[in-house]
């Protein structure tokens, strides 16, 4: 029945990794499962994470490596301190909703890729109707997607492309600082984890846009605390306390005074003195 679901989790860990996926069958087990990994990469070369029912009610994804992964685990080592702390959160993350074992007995908070032999498996209990649009659906944005978007922020995928900013803004910000910015807070992964542990509710006005508009209106946006084009030097952030969901009127609010943006704090303030 899983296998039926191919289209659905392919758009699903698109939208939520920002990579190409590829995925097949595998038949190896008492159920069907599937594989997916990422497309510009040969499968035997790639992380690869399988989601295979298990039991009655259960699904597991487990991430491995091809047998000829070593040049990619290699280029997955050279992440940036910022990547990898990303990627340590985004696998936390599956902890919420999930048993979760990370290979060699590591923990979330230091976990390293060593060698072709790192494994993570990720198992969710308890799943009533599993093989319905929205139990796969959700299956995929709690076990599946965390783990492929932290591969993804190690190796080095860049989902978004390089525009040019509006006279206006190039004024206030500048070229270079402005396009760093638009490409974190665009960043598919950051906004993953941001919305995992914050919720999809505007952290201004309490606005769940999701609630209120349902499936034509579910906009959240991802904001970042300290804009990165004001940071005197590169750092690495922290996804908990530096992103927070806004919708899309706070979010364009709080950028109308520049070049500092208004505070949550401060926006706030004047919602609540009119």
């Amino acid at each position: 029945m899983l296998a039926e679901k191919q289209a659905l989790i392919r758009r699903e860990v698109e939208e939520g990794t920002g990579a190409a996926i590829c995925l097949e069958e595998d038949r190896s087990g008492v159920q069907t499962a599937i594989r997916l990994w990422f497309a510009d990469l040969e499968r035997s070369h790639s992380p690869i994470v399988t989601l295979r029912p298990t039991g009655l009610r259960r699904f597991e994804a487990k991430l491995a490596f091809g047998n000829f992964a070593a040049d990619t685990i290699r280029q997955m080592q050279q992440a940036s301190a910022e990547e990898v702390q990303l990627a340590r959160a985004l696998v936390a993350s599956v902890a919420s909703s999930a048993d979760l074992k990370i290979g060699n007995g590591q923990t979330t908070e230091d976990w390293t890729i060593d060698n072709g032999s790192f494994t993570i498996i990720a198992e969710k209990r308890g799943i009533e109707s599993r093989f319905d649009d929205d139990s796969v659906a959700e299956t995929c944005r709690e076990l599946v997607i965390p783990v492929l978007a932290a591969m993804a922020e190690l190796y080095g995928y860049d989902p978004i492309e390089e525009s040019a900013p509006s006279d206006q803004e190039a004024l206030t910000e500048g070229a270079v600082k402005l396009t760093v910015v638009r490409r974190r807070e665009r960043n598919p992964r950051n906004r993953l984890l941001c919305l995992r542990i914050h919720g999809a509710v505007c952290k201004i006005c309490s606005l769940i846009p999701g609630k209120l508009y349902g499936d034509a209106g579910a906009i959240i946006e991802v904001h970042h605390l300290q804009p990165l084009s004001l940071s005197g030097e590169p750092r690495p952030y922290d996804p908990a306390t530096d992103l927070i969901p806004l919708c899309p009127n706070c979010h364009r609010a709080v950028h109308t005074r520049r070049p500092v943006p208004w505070t949550p704090a401060e926006l706030r303030s004047r919602l609540s003195s009119d």
